[in-house]
């Protein structure tokens, strides 16, 4: 199983149905474990937050955390990385902050660090980004014609 461990709990919207709509597609399933945001100053929350995350994560989880600072794969890197990861025959959880982002704690623990580029994205958005990556990480690998290699133009 893959699972999102992420902070804040998602309301009815474009962004949960969108989430929901590529973890039902993917194989092997995608799970999401919501986690409680966090009170107090920005620090004090992103030190709540983390633990909370670490506390979640099974201890022989490969955990791959979404900051900014990590690496930036295409699609095609992206399926081949994945291809390995889910090769490990351990847990595999990707980690998603708050609005604050992720403490440094969560980034030291995390196997991997992984970007979906240099914009700030809104932490519910990247929920479904992430999903929709991943779905077309297993079409690539599945060879289906979900993904287009080709550029329009």
């Amino acid at each position: 199983m893959i699972r999102v461990l992420a902070i804040g709990r998602a309301r009815s919207g474009p962004e949960a149905e969108l989430f929901a709509r590529y973890a039902v597609r993917i194989r092997p399933k995608l799970g999401l474990t919501e986690i409680a945001d966090s009170a107090g100053t920005p620090d004090e929350a992103k030190r709540r937050e983390a633990a909370a995350l670490l506390a979640a994560l099974p201890r022989n989880a490969y955990a791959v955390a979404l900051d900014q600072g990590g690496l930036a794969p295409d699609s095609l890197k992206l399926a081949e990385t994945l291809e390995h990861w889910l090769g490990l025959g351990r847990p595999l959880c990707f980690l998603i902050g708050g609005a604050e982002g992720l403490d440094g704690s969560v980034i030291a623990r995390a196997d991997a660090v992984l970007s979906l580029g240099a914009m700030t994205w809104p932490h519910m958005l990247v929920r479904a980004m992430l999903a929709e990556q991943l779905y077309r990480a297993r079409a690539i690998v599945a060879a289906h014609p979900y993904h287009r290699t080709g550029r329009p133009g």
